[in-house]
């Protein structure tokens, strides 16, 4: 069963851990002290910032980890991806890790990323769509939103959070369901 919960202040060891696993530092490239890990953690996981780091579990056992945000609350990343595609401001992003290099490639990412998009549409009632740019080169990522049931949208150079990544991304949509009734 997969369960997730805020990130807390101290999970922070568990996602340096997790920053430094090869086959998420290639895409996250994030600076793994302690330091940095408070800094750029650290508001989200006090409520500080509008963003959601979840810790995600599988069976009781940390798997990784989810952040969820709206565009709307970040203009600057607002306006570059809608550059490439229309972004209504209520519109909700993720950005996934599976930590542990055992749990890699068991198509644990997309039952995931599937959880967190049904759970958005309760916890952000005014979110029209789940939006998700993935580096073009990051195939893994972009197949487990394909598994999860994003459709590929758009594609465009943005900024990357990993030169590794390159600038060229895929922008993966789902719509918020419609309710019983509606046309």
């Amino acid at each position: 069963m997969m369960t997730w919960r805020r990130l807390r202040e101290s999970d922070f060891p568990l996602v340096r851990r997790w920053l430094a696993q090869p086959h998420v530092a290639r895409w996250w490239h994030h600076d793994t002290s302690p330091e940095a890990v408070a800094r750029d953690f650290g508001p989200a996981a006090r409520g500080e910032e509008p963003s959601q780091d979840l810790l995600v579990f599988l069976d009781g056992h940390p798997l990784g980890l989810v952040q969820r945000s709206r565009f709307a609350d970040y203009p600057e990343y607002r306006a570059e991806v809608a550059a490439l595609l229309a972004v209504p401001g209520e519109t909700v992003t993720l950005d996934y890790l599976i930590g542990d290099p055992e749990q890699v490639g068991r198509g644990l990412g997309a039952h995931m990323i599937r959880a967190l998009v049904r759970t958005t549409w309760h916890d952000h009632p005014r979110a029209p769509a789940v939006l998700v740019p993935v580096p073009v080169a990051n195939r893994a990522s972009w197949r487990a939103l394909e598994k999860a049931g994003l459709r590929r949208v758009a594609e465009g150079e943005l900024e990357p959070d990993s030169p590794a990544a390159g600038r060229a991304h895929y922008l993966y949509r789902v719509e918020r369901p419609a309710e019983p009734g509606e046309e």
